[in-house]
C-alpha cells in the first residue's frame, strides 16, 4: 500500500473518531440527572443514604443522579472523604457528586433537597425555646435560597433526629413560594422500629416471609407521637386462617395479649423513640429512601405510609400544623387516606384538646406563626 493511501486512511479514521466523540458528547448533554442536595452532609445518615440513592433502587435503573453535599467549612475534609469514597464505588447511575461549603451556592437547580440538620439537645445547657430558635434560624437561611436557586417543583424532605416537623414548617413559613405539598417530614423510622418491636413480641424474624404493613405514626414525629396499630396488617403469619401470599391478617387479631398492646407497647414507645434517636444512620437513611421511592414510583397497591404534612383539618386535627398522618403516593403526588376509620383510642389522642399550640410547640412541633402567637 502506498504511503499516500495510508495517509488518506489515517485521516479518515481520525475524522470518524472526532465525529464519534462529538456524538457521545451530544448524548451526554441530553442526560438530565436528578439534582439532589443534602444538608448537614457530614452526618452519618448521609453516609448511609448515598449508596441507597445511587443504587437505582429509589429512582429506577434508568435515572442518573447528581448529589451535592452541603455543610459548614469545618466539615470540608469530611465531605471530601465522602466524595472520594463515592467516586471510588463507581456507581453506574451516579453522574456526579460534589461538596459545597459556601451557603450562597446552595440548592442550585435542585430537584430534591434532604434536610438533615439536627441540634444536640441538652436541657441543662439551654431551654427548648432556644433550641427551637436555633433550628428556626437555620431554616430562615435555607428557605430563601431554595426559592432563589432550586427548581420550582423542588421536593423537600425533612429528616433527622430532632425537630423534623419544625424544620418542615419553618421552610414553608420562610419560603412562601415553595409548594406546601412538596415539603414533607419522614416518619418511616418509627414505623420500622415499631414493626421490629412487634416482630419480637410474636417471636418472628422480619427478614423471612413475614411482612407488617400499615403501622401508622400520628403527630409530632420526633416529639410526642402516637403509633396506631388499629389498621396494621400481617402477611404470611402462621395463624388459624390461611390464604395466598397477599392475604393479610389484622395485627390486633394475631396478638392475643391485649393487655400488652394497651400497656406495655404504649409505655415502650418512649424506649422506641430512644432507639430511633440513637440510631447511627442506617434506619433514618432507609426511611428517607423508602419515602422517595413511594414519591417517585407510587405506593404499592393498598399500602399506606406515614409522613408529616401541612394539615388542612383532616381527622379533626387543627389546620395549619405539620402533623404526621397516613398518606398514599400516586403519580408523583400524595393524598391523605381520609377514608380510614379511627377508633376511640386514636380519636382521644387526636382530639383538639390534646393538640394545643403550647403543647405542640413544647414538643418541638410547630403551628403557623399566627396560631403560635395566639397561644401565648
Amino acid at each position: 500500500m502506498l504511503s499516500e493511501e495510508i495517509s488518506d486512511i489515517a485521516e479518515e479514521n481520525l475524522q470518524v473518531h472526532i465525529e464519534t466523540e462529538k456524538e457521545e458528547e451530544e448524548i451526554k448533554s441530553l442526560i438530565r440527572p436528578l439534582q439532589i442536595w443534602i444538608t448537614s452532609a457530614s452526618a452519618p445518615i448521609c453516609y448511609q443514604l448515598i449508596p441507597l440513592l445511587a443504587s437505582g433502587e429509589v429512582f429506577g435503573m434508568t435515572t442518573e443522579i447528581s448529589i451535592h453535599l452541603l455543610d459548614t467549612d469545618q466539615f470540608k475534609e469530611v465531605l471530601r472523604g465522602i466524595v472520594m469514597e463515592a467516586e471510588d464505588m463507581a456507581f453506574p447511575l451516579l453522574h456526579s457528586i460534589s461538596e459545597h461549603t459556601e451557603i450562597d451556592e446552595a440548592f442550585i437547580q435542585a430537584d430534591i433537597i434532604i434536610v438533615l440538620d439536627d441540634v444536640l439537645l441538652n436541657h441543662e445547657v439551654q431551654s427548648l425555646e432556644n433550641y427551637i430558635r436555633e433550628m428556626s434560624e437555620i431554616c430562615q437561611v435555607y428557605a430563601p435560597l431554595i426559592e432563589k436557586n432550586a427548581k420550582s417543583e423542588v421536593r423537600v424532605i425533612s429528616s433527622g433526629k430532632t425537630f423534623v416537623n419544625l424544620k418542615a414548617m419553618m421552610i414553608m413559613t420562610y419560603g412562601p413560594s415553595i409548594k406546601p405539598a412538596n415539603v414533607i417530614a419522614v416518619a418511616t423510622s418509627w414505623e420500622n422500629a415499631a414493626r421490629a418491636m412487634l416482630a419480637r413480641k410474636l417471636n418472628m424474624n422480619t427478614a423471612g416471609e413475614y411482612l407488617f404493613k400499615d403501622v401508622i405514626v400520628w403527630g409530632n414525629i420526633t416529639g410526642c407521637n402516637y403509633i396506631d396499630l388499629s389498621h396494621a396488617k400481617l402477611y404470611g403469619y402462621d395463624c388459624a386462617i390461611w390464604g395466598p401470599a397477599n392475604f393479610p391478617c389484622p395485627l390486633l387479631n394475631v396478638i392475643y395479649d391485649s393487655e400488652w398492646i394497651h400497656s406495655a407497647f404504649l409505655s415502650a414507645q418512649c424506649s422506641l423513640s430512644s432507639r430511633v434517636c440513637h440510631s447511627v444512620g442506617m434506619l433514618p437513611a432507609h426511611g428517607i429512601a423508602t419515602v422517595l421511592r413511594h414519591w417517585y414510583h407510587g405506593s404499592p397497591p393498598g399500602e399506606i405510609i406515614s409522613v408529616g404534612i401541612l394539615t388542612e383539618g383532616q381527622f379533626c386535627v387543627p389546620e395549619g400544623i405539620v402533623f404526621s398522618m397516613p398518606v398514599r403516593f400516586q403519580n408523583g403526588n400524595w393524598e391523605v387516606v381520609t377514608e380510614l376509620e379511627i377508633n376511640e383510642t386514636t380519636q382521644e389522642v387526636l382530639g383538639p384538646d390534646k393538640i394545643t399550640s403550647k403543647n405542640y410547640l413544647r414538643q418541638g412541633g410547630f403551628f403557623s406563626p399566627q396560631k403560635m402567637r395566639s397561644s401565648f
